[in-house]
């Protein structure tokens, strides 16, 4: 059963009819979602590059054409550099309207101050920035938020909506492996990439984030990258940096437990060690509790 994002009655009522539309073919999820679309008219996608948000621009740029379609990337130090030059990538790729945009949460003290609701206040500021854009443009801000999503802690999805945000893969009854399946479909390189998520949710809830944490990790995962792995974290714990492989990957990570020792240790940490339950995604919201907001699984991070 979906937990759902607290205090959120729009979330409950999109929840309820989308599930009742997730058995639908994919193609009549993917006419479903060309015909919300259409209806929107124009819209603003924001443009992570993950293979949600990715796949939705994708399909508004087919459907709207770059004058109603424009996809907007927040770059702030919560982005890692690789996911920044991928979204430009892509864009030039796929031949989007695209803008960078800066977004400033370290300025909002409490996002630096980590609560469980820190997701909240980053989205807040992504629609302030976003929201001018897209009321200048006479569009709607769409975001790439799909059915799984509504079963996890994201206090930013609130947000989103409060500001007039549109989850249109909600809508059409998207769940992530359709989000990958239509992907693949359309010959989308993103079908397969790994989830990423912010780089303040390699943080634990309490720790204050600051740029120099969030540019140490970032560090730190790009070295993973480099040394083949695809999908990878690195918790945040002062000093010491908690590694997350696929479980497949374990075996390598032992017998390059040098190599990634000293990559990690190059960007700023003292201690490196591997998580032997492999990569779980979003796993620093398993300690949440009810009257934090949820108990489910955790998030896209």
């Amino acid at each position: 059963m979906f937990a759902r994002t607290r205090g959120c009655s729009v979330c409950d009522s999109w929840h309820d009819g989308a599930v009742s539309s997730a058995h639908e073919t994919l193609t009549g999820k993917i006419a479903t979602l060309e015909g919300i679309l259409r209806d929107l008219g124009s819209v603003v996608v924001a443009f992570s590059g993950g293979a949600d948000s990715a796949y939705l621009g994708a399909v508004a740029h087919r459907v709207l054409g770059a004058d109603r379609a424009h996809a907007v990337t927040a770059v702030s130090p919560s982005l890692a550099g690789d996911e920044e030059r991928d979204c430009r990538e892509l864009a030039v790729e796929w031949g989007l309207r695209w803008t960078p945009v800066l977004t400033a949460e370290m300025e909002r003290a409490a996002y630096r101050a980590n609560d469980i609701d820190r997701c909240y206040h980053c989205k807040a500021e992504l629609m302030d920035v976003v929201g001018p854009i897209a009321a200048n443009e006479g569009a709607t801000v769409v975001l790439g938020v799909n059915l799984d999503d509504l079963a996890d802690h994201r206090p930013g999805q609130r947000a989103a909506i409060e500001h007039g945000a549109v989850f249109p893969l909600v809508q059409a009854g998207f769940t992530k492996d359709d989000v990958r399946a239509a992907s693949r479909l359309d010959g989308l390189r993103t079908w397969d990439k790994p989830a990423a998520a912010c780089l303040a949710s390699r943080v634990p809830y309490g720790t204050p984030v600051s740029i120099e944490i969030l540019s140490r990790v970032d560090r730190a995962e790009a070295a993973l990258h480099r040394l083949g792995f695809r999908q990878v974290r690195v918790r945040h714990y002062g000093e010491t940096a908690r590694i997350e492989v696929e479980e497949n990957d374990l075996g390598r990570a032992v017998v390059a437990r040098l190599s990634i020792v000293d990559e990690v240790k190059k960007a700023g940490y003292r201690y490196v060690t591997i998580d032997l339950e492999g990569f779980r995604s979003g796993n620093l919201n398993n300690g949440l509790t009810d009257r934090e907001g949820s108990s489910a699984d955790p998030s896209r991070s």
